[in-house]
């Protein structure tokens, strides 16, 4: 297993100018991770290919390995034309994950208004299409693709894994959120129970959960059924993190775990607390 951090733990550093692309992979070694997460948030690969020699001179020079190429992208509610241009455009990133020698790329499959199940599986076919496309062309460099429990419609780990297995094939799998699931009202223990066998990248957060008639300020949103989340340190919030870390330990998977920092705290203090405690944890389980 190699641990490492994603660059959106420090988007904040990056938004404010504190760090730069290069600082940014800098603070993640520093912070003693073995692979960095390329987030590309406040920036485009397509658009800005100067950067992609940047990033990949930063992470040889601290001894990172570049784990993951992790876009947006959205499948849901398009036109025809509209749709093919989706995908022809996610396949140009796919393009930048292969400059940048990445051979994992997660990308987004789907935002909507309507989050129903019907509206779901009615949009289904075009999303196993368009995730079909996408890693057939992902195949020629050797880049398994995959889609995250992420965004609310497509969230549930029952509906990532329909996905996934109509895709059926062994260069699409899941990117799989220890915290996402908490967005839609799932326990993240028995989601990731159910979901790490389909696993090609584990992230590893955490959230302050709290009821919804509790009164909230800054910082909170509501899940699915109105509870409120906050994003905290990792170890620090509800998520029974022990017991969803032991899964992924007993489990087959043995590859990159990223860390995503959500909190309200100073980035870099808050993404160095929780990588602290996820080597400690790891080190005590079974």
């Amino acid at each position: 297993m190699k641990f490492g951090i994603s660059t959106y733990s420090l988007h904040q550093a990056f938004k404010s100018g504190q760090l730069t692309i290069a600082g940014v992979i800098e603070t993640v070694a520093e912070l003693g991770a073995e692979h960095v997460e390329i987030v590309p948030l406040g920036y485009n690969l397509v658009d800005q290919p100067e950067l992609i020699p940047i990033i990949k001179h930063s992470a040889q020079q601290t001894g990172l390995e570049l784990s993951n190429y992790a876009i947006q992208a959205n499948f849901s509610d398009l036109s025809a034309t509209a749709f093919q241009q989706e995908i022809e455009r996610v396949k140009s990133e796919v393009d930048v994950c292969a400059e940048l020698g990445i051979r994992k790329m997660r990308h987004d499959i789907g935002f909507s208004k309507d989050v129903s199940y019907e509206h779901f599986i009615k949009e289904l076919p075009a999303f196993v299409t368009a995730a079909t496309q996408i890693s057939e062309y992902a195949e020629q460099y050797h880049i398994t693709a995959s889609i995250e429990n992420h965004g609310f419609y497509v969230q549930h780990s029952e509906r990532v894994r329909k996905i996934v297995e109509e895709v059926n094939r062994h260069n699409f799998k899941m990117t799989v959120d220890i915290g996402n699931f908490l967005c839609v009202d799932e326990n993240p223990v028995s989601a990731v129970g159910s979901s790490i066998e389909l696993a090609s990248m584990v992230h590893v957060k955490d959230f302050y959960i709290r009821p919804a008639t509790h009164i909230v300020s800054e910082g909170w949103f509501q899940s699915a059924s109105g509870q409120w989340l906050r994003g905290s340190i990792l170890g620090q919030g509800d998520i029974e993190m022990m017991k969803v870390l032991q899964l992924v330990k007993d489990s087959q998977y043995d590859d990159y775990i990223s860390l995503e920092f959500e909190g309200m705290e100073e980035c870099i203090k808050g993404t160095r607390l929780g990588f602290e405690y996820l080597k400690k944890a790891w080190q005590l389980l079974d």
